[in-house]
């Protein structure tokens, strides 16, 4: 038993995602030479994947180009899957009164929004994975341009809905598949700082977002939100289009020098040993490919790189959710993802009106707390996150296990304490500054839940880690879309406080089963792979491409 990691029973001699990460027992290791290893102070770690010898590798691609491509993708999904959902969270009471509806009508603006972004996808996800993720990403922003100009024209609730409807179309993309590109760019010890740079974009920066779009629907009118919109998709269109290449690559297993490890037992030491590798034929290498100019990597189609059937690819976000650890991690960061959605519903609703009396541009302002908490949270998760796994690794005879980034899961908690709070305080007329602290508290907390499980899904189920995260993108909207229809009155009916305790202890009620998940998860791990439901009902229904 490994750090509490339960060990599989399955009798498998490798259970996929258990890596050697840093260096062991040299006697249990043959040929360890050809492994490929870090640089720097990484120099006695695993490179995990192994990368090829070709120049146009992602894994070989400059420090600079993937930081460069990693910027403009979370610019991208500042814009689309961080800014417009909460686009609108501060004016509503303003569209209300300028549309002449009724405030339920009027959150339907964002709940029909997120819902054009769940129904998408499973597309997003088929064509991503046979196709690349350029061409989807390039589709999605002009999505997002195409809906914010609608939008910046709109002088009719039909016509803005319109807008809402197009800019969702933008979403999926980058709420999803953004996780996965991660993948493509960096090593396993390397990815959860980029993980949770992604969760915070998609936390914390959605409240920056209402800091700055209260104030212009205070000052301007609500139409300059899509006017700044137009300006910054534009923008990252054209960054996109010209500075981020395809990252998906085709590796020939031959050449991919792959470390797993087995599941036997050090008796002295209680750990796992190394007892299997598989390596590369050194001396059948193909020929050193030529790297792309930077006129090919301009191309948006640079191939299929999948063989499996289109409509395969279209169910397996349904499909994956048949393995338990994946539908866990969509439903614990759904769920709990979703309250902080179901505050920024509300938010006007309980402080425009006596006694708080906020305005527009002031209800916006409140968004810096949980900006806040968001960005304090992300940050602490994204300093001990690899940190945090690899010491464990090297305390478990190097063995690496993706149940690692679980043990920060505890600290989730924070966010159950944060709603009871916000629901007390808020109920209570209490300060405005303590209503506000709590938001961030309850953000704060939320940033350790996904991120921690969003590198878990990566780590462990590295090849359906596309399907899960589409999975947990399909499940918060359509959850976002059904707060959309009953929250508002809920409010009015029960009042704050109620709500937001049901809410927080059905948040520490899934927190706490991150516990069996990381005691039990390798061997699940082990038993899926002999019964693999995704797979067995794909091949059953459909045959290749």
């Amino acid at each position: 038993m490994g750090l509490g990691v339960l060990e599989d029973r399955s009798g498998l001699p490798n259970v996929p995602g258990t890596v050697a990460l840093a260096d062991v027992d040299q006697q249990s290791i043959d040929n360890t030479a050809i492994l490929k290893r870090g640089k720097g102070r990484d120099e006695n770690i695993f490179l995990i994947p192994q990368p090829s010898d070709d120049p146009n590798d992602p894994l070989n691609w400059p420090w600079r180009k993937k930081i460069i491509i990693v910027t403009i993708m979370v610019f991208g999904a500042c814009l689309n899957a961080a800014t417009i959902g909460p686009l609108l969270s501060a004016s509503i009471v303003v569209l209300a009164e300028d549309l002449k509806r009724p405030i339920t009508e009027i959150t339907l603006l964002t709940g029909y929004n997120l819902v054009v972004a769940g129904a998408s996808c499973p597309l997003v996800s088929a064509l991503a994975t046979k196709f690349g993720k350029r061409p989807v990403f390039l589709a999605s922003s002009i999505a997002s341009l195409i809906g914010s100009i609608i939008g910046s024209a709109s002088q009719t609730y039909n016509t803005l809905l319109v807008g809402r409807i197009v800019q969702g179309l933008s979403i999926a993309a980058y709420e999803s598949i953004t996780f996965t590109l991660i993948g493509d760019l960096f090593y396993v010890h390397q990815r959860g700082v980029w993980v949770n740079v992604i969760s915070f974009t998609l936390t914390a920066v959605s409240n920056l977002s209402s800091i700055i779009a209260g104030p212009v629907t205070n000052n301007l009118g609500w139409h300059y939100l899509f006017h700044m919109l137009v300006a910054c998709s534009g923008l990252q269109a054209l960054l996109l289009f010209f500075f981020a290449p395809e990252t998906c690559y085709k590796r020939d297993t031959r050449f991919n020098q792959r470390l797993s490890a087995g599941d036997g037992k050090a008796e002295t030491k209680g750990a796992e040993t190394i007892e299997h590798f598989e390596f590369s034929s050194i001396s059948e290498r193909p020929p050193a490919a030529l790297l792309k100019s930077p006129r090919q990597e301009l191309a948006v189609y640079t191939g299929s790189y999948s063989d499996e059937n289109i409509l395969k690819l279209l169910l397996g976000p349904f499909l994956c959710l048949t393995n338990l650890a994946a539908l866990w991690t969509v439903v614990i960061t759904g769920v709990v993802t979703s309250t902080f959605v179901a505050i920024s519903y509300v938010v006007a609703q309980i402080f425009s009106p006596p006694p708080y009396q906020l305005s527009a541009a002031q209800i916006g302002y409140m968004s810096a707390g949980p900006f806040i908490g968001g960005a304090i949270g992300c940050t602490l998760v994204a300093q001990t996150s690899d940190r945090l796994a690899v010491w464990m690794a090297k305390r478990n005879n190097g063995i690496y296990e993706p149940e690692f980034r679980l043990p920060l899961v505890i600290f989730a908690f924070i966010s159950a304490g944060g709603l009871f709070g916000f629901g007390a305080t808020a109920q209570a007329h209490g300060s405005i500054y303590l209503v506000d602290f709590m938001w961030g508290l309850t953000l704060a907390g939320i940033s350790f839940a996904v991120g921690s499980c969003s590198a878990y899904a990566i780590d462990a189920f590295g090849n359906m880690s596309n399907e899960i995260f589409v999975a947990n993108v399909m499940f918060k909207n359509f959850l976002f879309f059904g707060y959309s229809y009953f929250i508002n009155d809920w409010i009015m009916k029960d009042g704050v406080a109620t709500p937001f305790y049901v809410f927080g202890g059905i948040s520490a009620g899934l927190i706490v089963t991150a516990l069996p998940v990381y005691l039990f998860g390798k061997r699940y791990r082990g038993m899926w792979c002999h019964y693999n439901v995704m797979d067995l009902v794909k091949g059953k229904i459909f045959g290749p491409f």
